[in-house]
């Protein structure tokens, strides 16, 4: 599928090319992490993605779309003498909206099969479960590990925000889905919002899900989220709009004022909790130390040609 500017002529890009736009990209990984889109639909109100050292140069809603991806990924990967885990959705989620249409996430994905390398992702969009039979088959012969965003067991709250994808129990049935299929998975508890979600009652209902769902890893940076120029704006917006009468928006104003970090009042009692209870359903808990273990390429790959 060549995506060129004749292609916004079909009804599915009448409808949506004001919320995209192609480019042709020059290289796509940087050095085994791709992002095949620049930018978000979710409206998630914390993203850091939307902070101005990104330098973002069009609308964060007007999708940058790589459409020689998948070209760019095959080219590379069948040049690469050693195969490594190649992930994506650091920046900005593989799955969004226009990724059910468009499909360059699972023409990446089955590339990523054809020439053996492990492929991990971070999403908070159900469409996943879509391209589950390509990453079933990646583990069997390699490695797949799906990292999925909880930052509240409050569906309700989580519609308010992370207005623009699923509600976090659906994340929970894609969680279950992939340990049904063998997929290992991480969570990613990240952000709590200080004097919204940041209460023992959220992290318990957290980690029961990821009990649940048999998840073999947590990552968490703490108890907070961080702020800057660009994503604080639009996060102060949102409180005033989501949050009518709080006076959340002047709250934190006064707690961390122009602060990056912007930690709970009650971080150390909340990460304490959440290392207890993770200790004791055996759910792997850090962030360095998970980080290696997802990078980790299996060492026993019975493809993986001798160097002697």
């Amino acid at each position: 599928m060549n995506l060129s500017k004749h292609d916004i002529t079909q009804p599915y890009f009448l409808c949506y090319n004001k919320f995209m736009h192609f480019v042709t990209a020059k290289t796509i990984l940087t050095p085994r992490s791709m992002n095949i889109y620049r930018g978000c639909m979710h409206g998630c109100i914390y993203c850091d993605s939307r902070s101005k050292c990104y330098q973002f140069t069009h609308e964060f809603e007007d999708i940058e779309v790589k459409q020689n991806a998948p070209e760019l990924l095959e080219e590379t990967l069948s040049k690469k003498r050693k195969r490594c885990m190649i992930g994506t959705g650091s920046m900005c989620d593989p799955y969004i909206p226009l990724e059910k249409e468009l499909g360059l996430m699972r023409r990446c994905l089955e590339i990523i099969d054809r020439y053996n390398f492990g492929a991990t992702l971070i999403t908070k969009s159900d469409l996943v479960l879509r391209d589950l039979d390509i990453l079933e088959r990646i583990n069997k012969k390699t490695k797949a590990v799906v990292q999925m965003t909880l930052t509240t067991a409050d569906d309700e709250l989580c519609l308010k925000i992370e207005p623009g994808v699923c509600p976090t129990s659906r994340r929970f049935e894609v969680l279950q889905a992939c340990h049904e299929r063998g997929i290992p998975t991480v969570v990613w508890f990240s952000p709590l919002l200080p004097f919204i979600n940041d209460t023992k009652e959220n992290v318990k209902g957290i980690v029961d899900y990821c009990v649940r769902a048999k998840v073999h890893a947590i990552i968490c940076f703490g108890m907070g989220l961080t702020l800057r120029e660009g994503n604080r704006e639009y996060f102060y917006a949102a409180l005033e709009r989501n949050f009518p009468n709080s006076n959340l928006k002047n709250r934190y104003i006064r707690t961390f004022g122009y602060n990056y970090m912007c930690s709970s009042p009650h971080e150390h009692e909340l990460m304490t909790y959440l290392s207890t209870l993770c200790r004791q359903n055996n759910i792997m808990l850090g962030t360095d130390s998970i980080f290696k273990w997802i990078e980790e390429f299996p060492e026993n790959d019975p493809l993986q040609p001798s160097l002697f």
